[in-house]
């Protein structure tokens, strides 16, 4: 007698709630990646995914696991809070990271070499400003 495979993915259908959840849930990732100035490409390699993975989540072709929350918010810089309840965004108290902080964020994930490179520009912008209002 064969054995079921254990690890064998099962495919529930998803209820018309569901879908349209997973749909807005979608909408939201795709629309916070591009205020960020997030590509899908970039999106995908900070979540350890294809980028077929990322427009599959965003058109909610797919259902994106609970487990993955974290990782996407952080990589959007909002609260899991913002990504599941639109409404969210008015009632959370941190809310939506200030762009500087955001970008922040972003550099901090740059390779050390990038880091640098960006570091050098920006002390040589404020040494420039420094110099002008002098």
């Amino acid at each position: 007698m064969d054995q079921p495979a254990l690890n064998k993915p099962t495919h529930v259908a998803l209820s018309k709630e569901e879908q349209a959840f997973f749909a807005q849930l979608g909408a939201r990732i795709a629309q916070l990646r591009k205020d960020q100035g997030i590509t899908q490409v970039q999106l995908a390699e900070q979540l350890g995914v294809s980028q077929q993975t990322i427009t599959a989540y965003e058109v909610g072709r797919r259902r994106i696991q609970v487990s993955a929350l974290p990782t996407i918010a952080q990589a959007l810089g909002v609260a899991i809070e913002v990504l599941i309840d639109d409404t969210a965004k008015t009632a959370s108290k941190r809310g939506r990271a200030p762009k500087l902080q955001q970008q922040m964020d972003r550099i901090t994930r740059l390779p050390k070499a990038q880091q640098r490179f960006v570091m050098q520009v920006i002390e040589s912008v404020i040494q420039q400003a420094a110099r002008s209002a002098a």
